[in-house]
């Protein structure tokens, strides 16, 4: 398919870097021009094509148009990108804090200036509402501005001697090239959230995004340029699902990435880690969620029900914290299912996201369309009560209805298994033990929330669910200033507020002796 550049000068005496140059391309199967959608890697501060020549193409989920052609990179192109960030982080390491500082909230700046043209990229490639889109630029943003100013704050110790001549500092230092590996279910915050960190800390980044949203991470390389970002300090490569588990693998052995930082499913997280044993990195990952929902008897029903709205449908449920598990004691199970029910089918609509009113977008692409598909047909099979959807959507494509199941079993896959999907599978409990034991009873360990109007069971339950995050009457809890992270298999380390920072740094003792 042919793709025509065209470009929008301000100026064509400007210096680099004086001034903003937009950039667009005429996506041929709509013509309409798309700003910041570029179709080539960036790699040493240079746009750049495969080495093999090879691309593939990038599709609406919505509507299935193709929206552009970016390179499919293999090992040879990532350990080229990664030889150019290990050579750049010998002088970036060297940068002070406020020097980074300044770059990243200049970048948090532009991110912000344009964040509708950005939001409007990400919608077309990922499908969520515009709205849902702008919220995540806005959250995404944040983190540039956030460890930019926690930089500043890398603290080291004095630690108290027992010798009379020694002294003893402990001081932190960047680790060195960064390898990530980010989901399309939020193409703009999880590069942010992991190349912000590191970028900060000191290092440098090699970052593959998802094969299906690559063009909100590349609009991000084109504002950091702008904002005085030196070559090779940031290098993304792309490339289709078939290289994805080899280019994954270079990240993890190549000797020069100290460093793997990786979002998405707990089976790849595990071949990763397994891979990364081999040069022992150090390692971040967020992995799968099972979350779920408790309400309790004395839940305020009403902001119980807007509570799992906002939970378990932003993106259509394609996150890894909305909820999968809807626990509801039996003495307002039957309202709660009645009020649900009729929230659903006035607050929901779907469609495609840059349609105004459209609160659910299409799933990714046809294999997610099935997989929840499939799970509702077993639970179906199995015993479950369709009360809204149940079906793939009239409007075609990767639509599915947003759905609500009442008499759910623990035995059923919809239960057992990560939905990333609009189905909200609701289970009948009695007592606040059995809850517990049903919540606790998985191995994914990332998110978990329950609506309560009792202050002792609140302190209570948040104490003894094994989970990372947990909402108390409360569907949204990510923050830039506060942790995220899982226990269990949902993976290991920090993202966000001070602690992602220290994933990015090594800490070295220094004794001075003959004092």
């Amino acid at each position: 398919m042919a793709i025509h550049w065209c470009a929008s000068f301000t100026s064509n005496i400007l210096k680099p870097r004086q001034h903003l140059i937009l950039t667009y391309f005429r996506m041929a199967s709509t013509g309409k021009n798309v700003p910041f959608l570029h179709n080539n890697a960036y790699v040493n501060g240079k746009w750049v094509t495969a080495l093999s020549g090879k691309t593939y193409e990038v599709v609406n989920p919505a509507n299935g148009q193709v929206l552009g052609q970016v390179p499919d990179m293999d090992q040879s192109d990532v350990k080229a990108a990664v030889e150019v960030a290990h050579r750049t982080f010998q002088t970036w390491k060297n940068t002070t804090p406020k020097e980074r500082c300044v770059i990243l909230k200049k970048w948090y700046d532009l991110c912000l200036k344009y964040k509708k043209d950005l939001a409007t990229l990400l919608t077309l490639e990922n499908g969520k509402p515009l709205a849902e889109s702008e919220g995540e630029l806005t959250y995404g943003s944040g983190f540039l501005e956030w460890f930019g100013e926690e930089c500043r704050r890398t603290y080291g110790d004095v630690v108290p001697s027992a010798t009379p001549s020694k002294r003893t500092l402990v001081i932190q230092q960047p680790i060195g090239v960064a390898g990530m590996i980010t989901p399309w279910n939020f193409p703009n915050a999880m590069v942010t959230r992991k190349a912000g960190a590191a970028i900060a800390a000191g290092c440098t980044v090699v970052l593959r995004p998802a094969e299906d949203t690559p063009y909100s991470a590349l609009a991000l390389c084109q504002l950091a340029e702008e904002a005085g970002l030196p070559s090779g300090v940031l290098n993304v490569v792309t490339s289709d699902r078939s290289n994805a588990g080899p280019i994954g693998k270079e990240l993890c052995e190549n000797p020069l990435v100290s460093k793997i930082s990786f979002t998405g499913s707990t089976v790849v997280g595990k071949i990763l880690l397994s891979q990364s044993a081999s040069t022992v990195k150090k390692v971040s990952l967020e992995l799968g969620g099972n979350a779920p929902f408790i309400v309790f008897d004395s839940a305020d029903l009403d902001k119980a029900v807007s509570g799992l709205l906002s939970c378990k449908f932003r993106n259509a449920g394609q996150t890894c914290v909305c909820a999968n598990r809807v626990l509801v004691q039996d003495g307002i199970y039957d309202k709660f299912i009645q009020a649900l029910g009729k929230a659903i089918t006035a607050q929901l609509k779907t469609g495609d996201g840059l349609q105004p009113g459209v609160t659910q977008g299409p799933l990714i692409n046809s294999r997610a369309l099935e997989k929840v598909e499939g799970l509702v047909k077993d639970a179906v099979s199995a015993g479950a009560t369709v009360v809204v959807g149940g079906n793939r959507d009239a409007k075609g494509g990767n639509f599915y209805q947003p759905t609500l199941l009442s008499n759910v079993t623990t035995e059923m896959r919809v239960v057992k298994e990560e939905i990333f999907g609009p189905v909200a599978a609701v289970i009948r409990f009695k007592t606040e033990e059995e809850a517990l034991g049903i919540a606790n009873n998985t191995t994914a360990g990332l998110a978990a929330y329950f609506f309560t109007s009792d202050i002792g069971q609140a302190w209570r339950v948040s104490e003894q669910l094994q989970y990372g995050l947990v909402g108390v009457n409360e569907g949204i809890l990510s923050a830039v200033e506060s942790t995220f992270g899982g226990w269990k298999e949902s993976g290991l380390g920090r993202e966000g507020g001070k602690y992602g920072l220290n994933e990015y740094l090594e800490y070295k003792n220094i004794c001075y002796g003959g004092i």
